[in-house]
């Protein structure tokens, strides 16, 4: 985490998200815009988060270790998002894991200011209580992901979700190379049976697997069988 003086990139997103709004005095001495590089953590389970974030700009991805030491996707973050309400509510630590998967940026508050500051606010605290039905709503949706779609949806949810532009020095398509034991885990599926539905997918002619990884060759069809999946 790298904390950004830049007051006109800090002054866009909060327009963007109109994020004054959301409280009833001015607190924007207390906010700061943070940096992240592609596959650093805002936040890990069970650490201590000191901040209240507004995600504002980037990818992440958010899982949950399971008590067998395995992981398991929860869902994306690529819009406005907020991260440690939970947290700020009863001091609890990192409920799950956040890690960017393309540079990210967010806007935060320390925890303690906001218990200073916004603890009394009523405009933010029935922004809170929106944000918490809101992710309760998503969570709901995605918890039931991994038990009612087939791999197939799953898999491409996240080979769409996790694209990034292409290396014209290695090929014309976006090309997936993260580890595959690792992805198995995120979507709670056996080694065995990722590579079953990534060979259907490539029968599809959506992927191609090179010697550099997978290619996604078909990315309106890739999308098509995401579905909006893990969003």
């Amino acid at each position: 985490m790298k904390k950004i003086n830049q007051p006109t990139l800090m002054k866009q997103y909060m327009e963007k998200y109109h994020l004054t709004d959301y409280f009833s005095q001015d607190v924007s001495s207390h906010l700061n815009l943070y940096f992240w590089k592609k596959g650093e953590h805002i936040c890990r389970e069970e650490e201590n988060n000191d901040y209240l974030f507004f995600f504002v700009d980037g990818k992440a991805k958010v899982y949950t270790t399971l008590k067998n030491g395995k992981s398991l996707l929860i869902c994306f973050y690529d819009d406005f998002n907020l991260i440690g309400s939970l947290e700020m509510m009863d001091h609890r630590l990192s409920t799950a894991s956040i890690q960017v998967i393309e540079d990210s940026f967010c806007i935060g508050i320390k925890q303690r200011a906001v218990q200073k500051y916004l603890f009394g606010d009523v405009v933010f605290l029935q922004f809170i209580l929106r944000s918490l039905s809101t992710e309760l709503e998503r969570s709901t949706k995605n918890s039931s992901i991994n038990l009612l779609y087939p791999l197939e949806n799953r898999l491409a949810s996240y080979l769409f979700a996790t694209k990034e532009e292409p290396d014209l020095a290695i090929s014309a398509y976006p090309v997936f190379n993260e580890n595959l034991t690792s992805l198995a885990e995120l979507l709670g599926t056996s080694y065995r049976h990722l590579h079953r539905s990534l060979k259907v997918l490539a029968d599809k002619k959506v992927i191609n697997k090179t010697a550099h990884g997978f290619e996604l060759i078909d990315l309106p069809q890739l999308e098509e069988l995401a579905a909006d999946l893990y969003h």
